[in-house]
């Protein structure tokens, strides 16, 4: 199996470019840079009614960053609207070795013990670069999505990349913007990222020295101490508590 060298990888997703495969069986890996880039305004995300129930009810445990191995596993499986994914080895080893280091994420959905849902994506300065999402309950990649909405928009990042518009992400109020608009999105999210990755630095000591300028953890801070008005927490982060952030902070 081929590696991905790290410097080239965070370097090309700063750049607004990112890896993908013909199939997940294809060892080999090819370059994106969409002229047309979907992203979803953190501010503008849609929750439907049953949606804000379906939240309001903790119907789902969401965790974050608790198991990024099996949800990167469930988005590389094939599924009934999915006969093939993009996510091949080579890729998949890349994020897994980011996650270890920091800059990867994931938010997982489950009933009981049971992962049900999630996502996963890389984070680099402000930006969050979503790279895929699975459900098996109804709703469950939604609910993920609204907490890590949640999640960036507390812990101060300002773009959400979701690389390709589909019905399902415009539903959810993405938009299609041009790949110009983009990049100046992308530049303003990065502002301060740009100067670890000049100079000789490759691989993973490359990737150490990259700052990460969002704190993805910051809803747990909130969550064990809140420090926002009109905000109130009460154990556990609770559905109620991601439609209070969702709706009273920007």
């Amino acid at each position: 199996m081929m590696a991905i060298d790290l410097n080239i990888l965070l370097r090309a997703y700063a750049m607004g470019i990112f890896p993908m495969a013909d199939s997940r069986d294809d060892p080999e890996i090819f370059w994106v840079e969409p002229k047309k880039r979907s992203i979803l305004p953190l501010d503008e995300l849609h929750l439907s009614r049953s949606l804000r129930k379906t939240i309001r009810s903790d119907k789902f445990r969401v965790t974050a960053d608790r198991d990024f191995p099996a949800v990167l596993q469930a988005c590389a499986e094939p599924a009934p609207d999915r006969p093939e994914t993009w996510i091949n080895p080579t890729i998949a080893e890349a994020c897994l070795t980011l996650f270890r280091m920091g800059y990867a994420h994931s938010v997982e959905c489950w009933m009981d013990d049971t992962l049900v849902g999630g996502l996963y994506g890389i984070s680099l300065g402000r930006a969050f670069f979503g790279e895929s999402m699975f459900s098996r309950k109804t709703d469950a990649s939604k609910v993920a999505l609204a907490w890590l909405v949640a999640r960036l928009k507390l812990g101060g990042f300002e773009l959400l990349d979701c690389q390709f518009m589909t019905d399902h992400l415009r539903s959810l109020g993405a938009v299609e913007i041009s790949q110009k608009h983009y990049l100046s999105l992308l530049d303003d999210a990065l502002a301060g990222a740009g100067a670890a990755m000049v100079g000789g630095v490759s691989g993973a000591a490359a990737a150490s020295v990259l700052p990460v300028a969002g704190d993805f953890s910051a809803l747990d801070v909130l969550a064990a101490a809140p420090s926002l008005p009109n905000l109130t927490v009460s154990g556990p982060v609770s559905g109620q508590l991601i439609l209070q952030l969702l709706t009273q902070t920007s």
